[in-house]
């Protein structure tokens, strides 16, 4: 009963700090620089992490932060819920988030998204969507912006595994920058298929940057799914499959 109360109270403070952020924000948002721009609607996803802990009973224990590069780069972590993409946009500001178009069609939280310049994407067209992501995902990088690629492409409950998509690793390499390889059990505190939130450590590991110069995106994305998969293997409370 405890974590439904706290839920509750969750998304009290969640929806009442969108609605915010509506009223405030929005209004100003596309007068401004992108990175100004960046700076303000960000506040909203600061707000979320903390808030969640607070709500929620949930303890971070966060590992690595000393190992994200000063430049842009090619962020690929593992997809369970919200939270990592929250979290993710506030780790390393500013960052181009590869997502799928149905996100900028919800009020409030979609128009925010869309003054953000993310890489928007129709998933029933994927030969489309994997040049979209090419072409602009470098065109991204070039300009300053770092670029957030789930390899798993959607959502997949902890103890779950997916094929990993290359798509990240081909982009990190066209462009010549490092790929930041994250690993986080969030699902196991914020349920994807679930409102009710579940109170413990929630556990994010930063890998060392993965250099592409003069590498496959093959060899790039095998680096990748080990490191991520062999981090999940230590910090998940549901135990991952070895193998797909």
């Amino acid at each position: 009963m405890i974590n439904v109360v706290r839920s509750l109270v969750f998304y009290a403070g969640y929806f009442f700090a969108m609605l915010i952020s509506g009223v405030l924000f929005l209004p100003i948002a596309p007068f401004l620089p992108l990175a100004g721009r960046y700076r303000l609607l960000n506040l909203y996803n600061h707000f979320l992490v903390v808030w969640f802990r607070i709500a929620c009973g949930v303890r971070y224990d966060i590992q690595g932060r000393e190992r994200i590069p000063e430049g842009p780069c090619v962020i690929q972590a593992n997809h369970q819920c919200e939270w990592e993409t929250v979290f993710l946009q506030v780790m390393k500001p500013p960052v181009c988030t590869v997502l799928k178009q149905e996100l900028l069609r919800i009020p409030i939280f979609g128009w925010g998204l869309r003054l953000l310049r993310p890489i928007s994407l129709d998933r029933s067209k994927p030969a489309r969507a994997m040049k979209q992501v090419l072409t602009q995902g470098v065109a991204r990088l070039g300009t300053g912006l770092s670029v957030l690629i789930f390899p798993e492409g959607t959502r997949v409950d902890p103890g779950v595994r997916k094929r990993y998509n290359k798509s990240g690793s081909v982009v990190a390499c066209r462009a010549g920058v490092p790929v930041l390889p994250v690993a986080h059990n969030a699902g196991e505190r914020w349920p994807g298929r679930q409102w009710v939130k579940r109170p413990g450590v929630l556990r994010v590991r930063i890998g060392k940057p993965i250099e592409t110069q003069g590498r496959t995106p093959d060899e790039v994305l095998a680096e990748v799914e080990a490191w991520i998969e062999g981090q999940l293997q230590e910090i998940s409370e549901v135990p991952r499959p070895l193998v797909r």
